[in-house]
């Protein structure tokens, strides 16, 4: 099996599912008690947004690359960051390593190829919903990403980091993001929505929105466990 690298802390209460379901995804698909090498270098999801609210990538990239090398020296074969919003710097970071990293936003957008998609709503942080780099690999396949009103991205926002990055579920909260997918259906037709915040699925699932959505941490999940037994 090969060693995953996982850049966690962004934040916790997304990391602990991606250790639990990594290990007993692997169990469950070599269908034998063994669980899989893997080391997680924990990074300060604060400092991550603070960076991203001065735009400061340069040193957005410089702080992850810390954790990326401490990752290759402990002999990963293979890094992923179990965040959406880092991958802002995803190219830097790649270009810099010396061993391959696994994008979530890639894992997702082959997804909604797979399903023959062409226009999904994307929700997240500030920067993941207004920032061009979670649109560049749906644009090369034809798929439109629609995103809510400023009103409505600056509550998504505020909710992820007062709420959801602490573990905090409110019904009040479910409502109001039930609300804007329903609007973004109504105006702009879309197919499902991309959950691009890894703690978001402690709030939205598809039983409970109004469209499917495209969870991107259990996409980019089994994507690593496949990698780890191929």
């Amino acid at each position: 099996m090969k060693k995953l690298g996982l850049i966690g802390g962004m934040g916790v209460e997304s990391t602990i599912p991606y250790y639990h379901d990594i290990v007993y995804g692997v169990q469950k698909k070599l269908d034998k008690n063994i669980f899989p090498c893997l080391t997680i270098e924990s990074v300060n999801v604060f400092r991550v947004l603070e960076l991203c609210r001065e735009k400061n990538y340069d040193g957005l990239t410089e702080y992850l690359m810390q954790a990326v090398n401490n990752l290759i020296r402990s002999e990963a074969d293979f890094i992923a960051l179990s965040a959406n919003t880092p991958h802002i710097v995803f190219a830097q970071l790649q270009e810099k390593s010396t061993v391959p990293l696994v994008s979530i936003i890639e894992t997702t957008c082959n997804e909604a190829v797979r399903l023959n998609m062409k226009k999904v709503g994307l929700l997240g942080t500030i920067f993941t919903m207004a920032e061009e780099f979670y649109r560049l690999p749906f644009k090369r396949n034809d798929i439109e990403i629609i995103t809510p009103n400023e009103t409505d991205m600056e509550y998504i926002n505020q909710k992820i980091s007062s709420e959801l990055e602490m573990g905090i579920v409110k019904e009040d909260t479910l409502k109001e993001f039930q609300r804007i997918i329903k609007q973004l259906k109504e105006e702009n037709n879309i197919e499902a929505v991309i959950l691009g915040c890894t703690e978001l699925p402690l709030l939205l699932s598809d039983k409970v929105s109004p469209v499917p959505c495209l969870d991107t941490m259990k996409l980019h999940i089994d994507a690593l466990i496949n990698m780890i037994v191929e």
